[in-house]
């Protein structure tokens, strides 16, 4: 079966010309992988168990709580869940790049209205699956914003997206009534979930200030920093609130704006209390890749995307008192507009498929190891991807379901949620190491390398076959080799996500691509959407605690090996 596959795949390679006779695309050596369960390098931090998406209104809806029941159940440790507008003004329904809660509004005498059944319904959306919210303090109220007319958007997806930033985008128009909203919302948090939930989740002020989502100055958003730290403190002084969520440190002005925030937080002047410095317990920013198409096929940059992770991670550092705080990367993605579709943006085509879920394999590992280099607390990494309630299936959004069918990236967090205890050495004599991915991007040779963990009855190694270019070459020969297992007997599982498993969107395709499946299709889409095994499970005997497993790797496959004793 391998060999009819190399043919097939060694044939439709020819076929796309000099391109692939180019180092980047000739067909690999055979690939060692050495593991070594002995050699610990860090406690293996879930910074991978933290989604996000715009649409806070999906939340609650079939499909949202569907996956985001999924989602709690694969992971050992509480899921971070952060959402945009919890306090945009609106009716509650859901649209593309859109929510609403109605949370703040004023009666005629201009007296605030409070209304958390919404805020509430989405926040016991999280609590109830175990999940906790990152408690973002935003947008702007209709009543409160000092621009409040246009206010609402209507977009889709090939509109342009500037059109979006109305009147919630902007600074209040009277500070001290947006210090009391805030003050109110978390002390009825506190009255609702109990003073030691609250005190689990992170409180963090709007989304990306530094471009459009803020149409204010640096200095109003640090006043507005001010007054809301304030105001979390007051209500509930054991929470932990953060900022400053800018997008992009590796971009000059966005530099600027974090360097002048972080100068602000440790010795400016309060703009509330007029003392020296604001609270702040944590740190937040944003890391972006930039797709394109080229030569009629996706081209991923992931090496943006790290730029701009190890940036962040150098201004943090520069900052004695702050390098020890929990870092949290508020939108950690392959490119920046998740609802912008395949159809109207063709770079996005990466979404359904498996060159998604080899990106993410990929990059989450060199997050662990930039965090190390530069010695900062990364404490999570939000995936901006989450669902888009009755949508066109496998429409290219950045989901990580359609129609609540698991689409393949969705495996690769399956497989993170069973890697526990220890991250431990992968030896790092293959073709790229973290700098040369952040430096150079995968561009040449495949990046065909992996991650481990063990913990005390079980192992595991997730190996991965990535390149930016997304075009067929053979598979690779991949040898990896374990060291460190205990000399006794034990069960191997072998995980798989390629065109073949764990695949629904192969599947789907294979269907004749309906607009419009079956329930008997539907059923075979759900169990396709599931991570899958590549062989049956075998029992082992690990020799002088080694053993060895051969494997033929797809380009964008993504092999997981479950040890346990």
């Amino acid at each position: 079966m391998f060999l009819k596959k190399t043919k097939l795949a060694l044939l439709h390679a020819a076929t796309l010309g000099a391109a692939l006779s180019t180092p980047a695309f000739s067909q690999q050596q055979p690939i060692s992988i050495d593991v070594n369960l002995a050699k610990v390098k860090a406690p293996m931090q879930q910074i991978w168990a933290f989604f996000g998406y715009d649409e806070p209104n999906y939340t609650y809806m079939k499909d949202g709580k569907k996956l985001l029941t999924e989602i709690s159940q694969f992971s050992k440790v509480p899921v971070y869940v952060r959402a945009h507008s919890l306090l945009v003004t609106g009716d509650g329904d859901a649209a593309l790049k859109w929510g609403s809660t109605n949370a703040y509004t004023e009666d005629a005498q201009g007296k605030p209205v409070y209304d958390w059944k919404i805020v509430d319904k989405i926040f016991d959306t999280y609590i109830e699956r175990g999940m906790k919210p990152i408690a973002q303090i935003g947008f702007m109220p209709q009543a409160l914003s000092s621009k409040p007319e246009p206010y609402r958007h209507n977009w889709t997806p090939g509109d342009k997206y500037n059109d979006i930033f109305l009147g919630w985008a902007y600074p209040p128009n009277d500070y001290n009534k947006w210090a009391e909203l805030v003050f109110q919302w978390v002390k009825h948090s506190v009255a609702r979930y109990g003073k030691k939930e609250v005190e689990s989740w992170y409180w963090e002020l709007w989304n990306e200030p530094n471009i459009s989502y803020w149409k204010g100055t640096v200095d109003e958003y640090i006043k507005l920093y001010d007054y809301t730290a304030d105001a979390v403190k007051r209500a509930l002084p054991t929470a932990k609130i953060g900022g400053p969520e800018v997008t992009g440190p590796s971009w000059d002005k966005s530099e600027v704006f974090m360097r002048k925030f972080l100068d602000h937080v440790t010795a400016g002047k309060n703009y509330v209390t007029g003392k020296t410095g604001t609270p702040i317990d944590f740190i937040t920013y944003h890391a972006k890749g930039a797709p394109k198409i080229v030569d009629g096929h996706v081209q991923m940059n992931m090496g943006t995307q790290l730029r701009d992770l190890d940036k962040g991670f150098e201004i943090v550092a520069s900052y004695p008192a702050l390098k020890k705080l929990p870092i949290i990367i508020g939108e950690s993605d392959p490119e920046g507009c998740a609802a912008c579709s395949e159809d109207v943006s063709p770079q996005n085509a990466y979404r359904n498929g498996t060159m998604y879920s080899s990106y993410t394999a990929a990059s989450f590992a060199r997050k662990y190891e930039l965090a190390e280099a530069r010695g900062v607390n990364l404490l999570g990494a939000v995936s901006w991807s989450f669902e888009f309630e009755d949508q066109a299936w496998f429409r290219g959004f950045r989901d990580l379901a359609t129609n609540g069918v698991d689409k393949p990236v969705l495996n690769v967090f399956r497989m993170f949620g069973m890697m526990e205890g220890n991250r431990v050495e992968v030896k790092q004599d293959l073709a790229y190491d973290f700098k040369r991915v952040r430096d150079e991007s995968v561009r040449k040779e495949a990046d065909i390398n992996g991650i481990a963990s063990k913990s005390a009855n079980s192992a595991a190694v997730m190996v991965w076959n990535y390149h930016d270019d997304n075009v067929p070459v053979p598979d690779a020969t991949v040898k990896v080799s374990v060291q460190g297992l205990p000399q006794q007997k034990m069960m191997l599982y072998h995980y798989r996500i390629d065109k073949e498993n764990s695949n629904s969107y192969e599947v789907w395709k294979a269907m004749g691509s309906p607009k419009q499946p079956t329930a008997e299709q539907i059923r075979l889409l759900e169990k396709a959407g599931q991570l899958a095994l590549l062989t049956s499970p075998q029992w082992i005997e690990p020799k002088n605690g080694q053993t060895t497993v051969e494997m033929q790797l797809p380009r964008q496959g993504v092999s997981f090996l479950h040890f346990k004793w």
